[in-house]
């Protein structure tokens, strides 16, 4: 049996990846996650900490997004399905970004939000393979797609 390398990319305010993760475990299904740095802080200077100071704030974010996408567009180009979650607070425009890389590379996607994200992300929905609201539905999608389990069904 392979092994699936999985990257859920988004929001990182609530523990949705660690419901996955927990999810996927219990299911023993051979699953290998990565993400992006989720340390906010972190993500945010990682470029004027490694490369030094910025006076100028577009050029602050400007460093720190480039070493991130070094990070993202290795593991999504490395990833067999990439999940890409909308949270309810803040505008995730990099998640966006992450959904429509992905695509672009013909990578399975699975996009997460809740229907008051509908409207807004109808584009990005219309590139995913699956829109779902919940971890355990991408957990249940993960051993469909792997063993073919599917709840209710037996050979």
């Amino acid at each position: 049996m392979r092994n699936w390398n999985v990257y859920l990319s988004g929001e990182i305010h609530t523990d949705w990846r660690e419901q996955i993760e927990a999810g996927v475990k219990a299911a023993g299904l051979p699953v290998k996650f990565s993400a992006p740095v989720t340390h906010h802080e972190a993500s945010d200077d990682c470029g004027v900490t490694i490369l030094g100071e910025e006076p100028d704030k577009f050029w602050h974010d400007h460093k720190g997004a480039s070493i991130n996408a070094i990070r993202t567009r290795t593991l999504i180009g490395d990833a067999d399905l990439v999940v890409v979650r909308f949270g309810e607070k803040y505008k995730q425009w990099n998640a966006a970004f992450d959904a429509g890389y992905a695509a672009a590379l013909g990578k399975p996607l699975v996009v997460m939000h809740g229907p008051d994200h509908q409207h807004a992300l109808k584009e990005v929905d219309a590139a995913a393979l699956a829109v779902v609201e919940t971890p355990d539905q991408i957990v249940h999608i993960l051993d469909y797609v792997i063993n073919g389990n599917l709840a209710g069904y037996t050979s």
